[in-house]
């Protein structure tokens, strides 16, 4: 018989109650330390008192009235994007997937607005992930989320992830634009290098076409940077954003330049729920812990100690650990034994983590987390790789 939610996960038997920073407790009163952070959603931890005061002080006066009205909370928000980042105009939505739809349909239509409407397919690379939309499956290219959906949505040509030459070839006469991770996230945490992200944007410059990114899950702050493009000193024309910028409330956003976004007039777009005044009233809220004196610096400063940690972890367990990678508080551990075997091993230890492609183990831990609960989650891998190894004897 179906389980009452349909079974699309495969669940950990673990369910939460509470939480409190980077710590979340069992409903039988296990507590965990939370290097998962729902997907690198809960960007601020769990119960944050500034993000608790603006949802409920919005809850008691207003939740939705749709996009037919101006929505004040959406401004603020538009506005304090647009004057920390490359873009001119924002479009709010609920998620990460809503957000590449949106930028799909934006790069399209940019073209199509002047006159080429041929110019529709983008550029994509191997080992991405962009939603779980039909265009958004189709984007990422992975024959798993594909399969036994029908026909391929058209429009998407991937190559390599970093290989320049076959991204330079794969441009012709249809092609609208690049789309791309900064950091590839479930395709195991790869970071493309600064030198290769400017190569990219110097190749949709000379060819006319639009650098769209994904910074859904390596954006607000994760880096160490309030985007991962910027530690290449480049700015697209596009971008995708979601995850930490709602600090666990459902929030969505795609940024363009005035010229990316010509195409969508009104009536192009749209969504119902998309910029509510409790999503806007979040965001809002978590931009005032990222764009804080000191934060971000903060957050650099954690993950350059993350990786130092790591880096000694993969040396004292070189049967468990194959590398160490990643940017900020966005890292990778690439294992030699099955990922999902750390991960469990992890859970015992009373961590949480994430899988990833490329057989990796990912690590995204609350951006206000300390050093010494960094370094309490590195002791627990460190005894989950012990116990591994004790197995193997």
């Amino acid at each position: 018989m179906i389980s009452a939610v349909l079974p699309t996960y495969n669940r950990a038997s673990l369910a939460f109650d509470h939480g409190k920073g980077a710590r979340v407790w069992t409903l039988d009163g296990e507590e965990f330390l939370d290097f998962g952070a729902g997907v690198g959603v809960s960007s601020l931890g769990h119960a944050h008192p500034h993000l608790v005061e603006a949802l409920t002080g919005q809850a008691q006066k207003l939740w939705h009235t749709s996009n037919i009205y101006m929505i004040p909370g959406q401004e603020r928000l538009a506005r304090r994007l647009v004057e920390a980042t490359f873009a001119d105009t924002v479009f709010f939505n609920n998620s990460g997937a809503e957000a590449l739809e949106c930028a799909i349909k934006m790069a399209r239509k940019y073209h199509a607005a002047r006159g080429h409407p041929e110019r529709y397919r983008l550029i994509t690379f191997e080992g991405a992930f962009h939603g779980r939309t039909l265009a958004t499956i189709a984007a990422g290219g992975q024959e798993k989320y594909l399969e036994g959906f029908g026909p391929k949505v058209e429009g998407f040509d991937q190559v390599p992830f970093g290989d320049l030459k076959k991204a330079r070839a794969a441009i012709g006469d249809e092609t609208a634009g690049i789309l791309i991770e900064p950091v590839q996230g479930e395709g195991g945490i790869r970071p493309l290098p600064p030198n290769e992200l400017r190569a990219l944007r110097e190749l949709c410059d000379e060819h006319g076409i639009l650098l769209v990114l994904d910074e859904v899950q390596c954006g607000i702050g994760r880096t160490g940077k309030l985007f991962a493009h910027q530690w290449a000193s480049i700015t697209p024309d596009i971008m995708a954003i979601a995850k930490g910028i709602g600090g666990g409330f459902p929030l969505g956003a795609c940024l363009a330049t005035e010229e990316a976004a010509r195409g969508m007039t009104a009536g192009t777009h749209g969504s119902t729920f998309g910029g509510n005044p409790l999503a806007m009233a979040v965001g809002n809220a978590v931009l005032d812990a990222i764009l804080a004196d000191g934060f971000l610096a903060c957050v650099e400063g954690l993950g350059i100690a993350l990786k130092q940690k790591l880096a000694r972890l993969k040396d004292e367990h070189p049967l468990i650990i194959e590398d160490v990678r990643g940017m900020g508080l966005m890292m990778g551990i690439k294992c030699k034994i099955k990922n999902g075997e750390l991960q469990s091993a992890a859970h015992e230890e009373k961590l949480l983590t994430l899988t990833a492609g490329d057989n990796t183990v990912r690590l995204l831990p609350p951006l206000i987390i300390t050093d010494d609960e960094l370094s309490g989650g590195v002791e627990r891998l460190d005894r989950a790789c012990r116990r591994l190894e004790a197995k193997d004897r």
